[in-house]
């Protein structure tokens, strides 16, 4: 497990796979485009007009141009790893790029903020829950006092025989949904084998240790959840 990211973080940095991104998180996520809206509303509750937001996991700008897209005077502060997904967000983004500063690296790569609300999407299920419960409260403390969190990835029942029915039901859904049959089989054996997910009782209890407060869920599809906290 303790190699997982630095496997999944390869893919990220191999520009040819990179360039057919934008489809892929559609096809294996149900419901992704809703998600995004979603995340703005809640987002938009606590945050002023102007506010300024910090992604980590921006890497691709799907959700970047979602927010970007229905607050016009919102900024970001984006931060992923890998540098062909951050060139990604840029073309991505489009005229909407001069709001965004991106930064290659890790959430302590991050700026101190604080910021007015944080998001983290399709990320954290890549590292372990020590890690995962570190970047939650790094997350956190460049955070203001009160200020909203958005997070959802994968999060589903580890113990078999649940674990496996809901990994198929992530492939069924990817193949429902066009993917190719050869990325399915991949994907699946990535997750089955490497990623280091956690039940959603555990991701919850991440969030409170971290020091997250109000946790609340408001996704949840196949092996997917999402929350919505305060810092």
């Amino acid at each position: 497990m303790t190699d997982a990211p630095n496997d999944f973080l390869k893919l990220f940095a191999d520009r040819d796979r990179v360039a057919d991104y934008a489809e892929g998180p559609r096809r294996f996520t149900p419901g992704l485009d809703a998600l995004h809206r979603m995340a703005a509303i809640l987002l938009a509750e606590r945050m002023p007009d102007d506010g300024h937001v910090l992604v980590l996991g921006a890497g691709g700008g799907l959700e970047l141009k979602a927010l970007a897209e229905v607050q016009p005077f919102w900024r970001f502060t984006g931060v992923d790893p890998a540098a062909p997904m951050l060139d990604l967000a840029r073309a991505t983004l489009g005229a909407a790029a001069q709001r965004a500063e991106l930064v290659e690296g890790y959430i302590d790569d991050a700026p101190a903020g604080p910021f007015d609300a944080a998001l983290c999407l399709l990320t954290l299920h890549f590292i372990d829950r020590g890690e995962r419960v570190r970047t939650l409260a790094e997350m956190r403390r460049r955070m203001k006092p009160g200020a909203p969190l958005v997070t959802a990835h994968s999060s589903f029942p580890q113990a078999e025989p649940a674990r496996s029915r809901w990994i198929a039901r992530y492939a069924a859904y990817a193949l429902a949904s066009g993917a190719d049959p050869a990325m399915v089989e991949a994907a699946t054996a990535g997750v089955s084998q490497h990623l280091p997910a956690l039940t959603p009782q555990q991701d919850e209890d991440c969030l409170t240790e971290a020091g997250f407060s109000n946790v609340e869920l408001f996704y949840a599809a196949f092996t997917w959840r999402g929350w919505v906290a305060s810092a």
